[in-house]
């Protein structure tokens, strides 16, 4: 007879399970002074921990006069999760370990515009092929995290209100995973995940106040205060993208309104700037980029900024100016203490990132603003895989869900009973 597992997760066992994600090793003594936990007490969570392969005993660790103690380490290795990030114009997908490290990615263009049937096929054919590539002694898959370009009812699993790409509201992205891999699915947008991953292992690391700004083909955010990723109550917490900057623009934005920060300030906007510069002449290096039969994106923007075209410039200095001034709006509200701007695009010395810290410090409450970190993600695309990863974990190993399915030893075949107990 085995020993027996969690049925209902006390407040020590969650208190030696986070302990024991947090650290690399850690001995049952070093538990206890931890947690201030009795040493039979930290001893009795452990052997739960391991009777539901949660933990496994490690190395020896450093004596301190006697029988040097061992070890107890999370059992990163026992689940994989599948995760994936869909942005406007592609799709990255990794295998992680319950640790959040990523095991294996792959990525592929791909239109989100040609709608959720056509672009999650691809992103099972992905998945299926980092599952073939697998040893045949790999632990199972314990769930899958997905970001897709929008706002997410989380309850569901569905996308919500106006979404970039048509045919996306609505869509049972969750029910159709789960379906497939027979494992749970947590959907979220694209932008949280980022920042999600940013404050677990990237610049904004142990902060628990954050705005991530996301500049992509759109503009999007994400908030994280008093440690918590912030939805609001209908799942749109952080869509500063959409946030009406100007009324001399009469073209809709996919949201609906007109005039909107993403439509003056993203990167297709930009790119779409640059075209217009080329095509008059007012930009030499633009033109003659284009006079080679290149298109005219935000990269050639930034790449005629540095060689010192003045209008290229000017766009990027006006788009970091209105991002500025949204951004400010924010710090003013929720008072983060980093800022971190992702997406890949930018660095923090080109003249949009130059003129959003001038403008979002001048625009913001001076004390406010006196200790606030502006920086670039260091993560990059990862952002998204790593949040995914996290995610999943999290509410896997949450109270809530570990009293559903930690008797069955996995979460694998239980998703219809996770989703209930979520």
């Amino acid at each position: 007879m085995g020993r027996p597992r969690p049925q209902v997760p006390s407040p020590s066992l969650i208190s030696v399970l986070d302990l024991l994600r947090s650290t690399g090793g850690i001995t049952r003594p070093e538990l206890a002074q931890r947690t201030g936990l009795t040493r039979k007490v930290v001893v009795q969570r452990v052997e739960e921990l391991i009777a539901c392969g949660l933990a496994e005993d490690g190395g020896m660790a450093r004596s301190s006069g006697g029988r040097a103690p061992r070890e107890v380490r999370f059992r990163a290795n026992g689940g994989h999760l599948l995760i994936a990030e869909l942005a406007a114009t592609s799709v990255t997908v990794g295998l992680a370990d319950l640790s959040g490290a990523i095991l294996d990615e792959a990525a592929a263009d791909v239109d989100a515009r040609s709608g959720p049937d056509a672009t999650l096929e691809r992103v099972e054919q992905l998945f299926d092929g980092m599952l073939t590539k697998r040893s045949a002694d790999s632990p199972p898959v314990w769930g899958i995290g997905i970001g897709i370009p929008g706002p997410v009812a989380t309850a569901t699993g569905r996308p919500i209100g106006a979404v970039s790409a048509p045919g996306w509201a609505d869509y049972p992205v969750r029910d159709r995973l789960a379906a497939r891999y027979d494992v749970p699915v947590w959907v979220e947008n694209e932008v949280n995940l980022m920042a999600l991953g940013e404050v677990r292992a990237g610049l904004a690391k142990g902060r628990d106040d954050v705005l991530f700004v996301k500049l992509g083909s759109g503009i999007g955010g994400a908030i994280i205060a008093g440690g918590t990723l912030q939805r609001g109550s209908g799942g749109f917490a952080g869509e500063i993208g959409h946030t009406v900057v100007t009324t001399e623009v009469t073209e809709p934005c996919w949201c609906g309104q007109s005039g909107c920060l993403t439509q003056i300030a993203g990167a297709r906007a930009l790119g779409n700037q640059g075209e217009q510069a080329a095509a008059s002449g007012r930009s030499p290096i633009l033109a003659a980029i284009r006079a080679e039969g290149r298109r005219i994106g935000v990269r050639e923007v930034l790449t005629a900024a540095s060689a010192g075209d003045p209008t290229s410039h000017q766009l990027l200095s006006h788009a970091g100016e209105l991002i500025g001034r949204t951004a400010s709006v924010v710090v003013n509200v929720v008072n983060p203490s980093v800022i971190v701007v992702g997406g890949g695009l930018f660095s923090i010395d080109d003249p949009l990132m130059d003129a959003f810290r001038t403008t979002v410090r001048a625009g913001s409450l001076p004390s406010a603003a006196e200790d606030l970190s502006v920086t670039v993600s260091a993560l990059g695309n990862a952002a998204g895989l790593i949040g995914a990863a996290y995610l999943v974990v999290d509410e896997l190993l949450s109270p809530r869900l570990l009293a559903v399915w930690s008797e069955y030893g996995t979460p694998q075949g239980l998703a219809d009973l996770i989703h209930q107990g979520g």
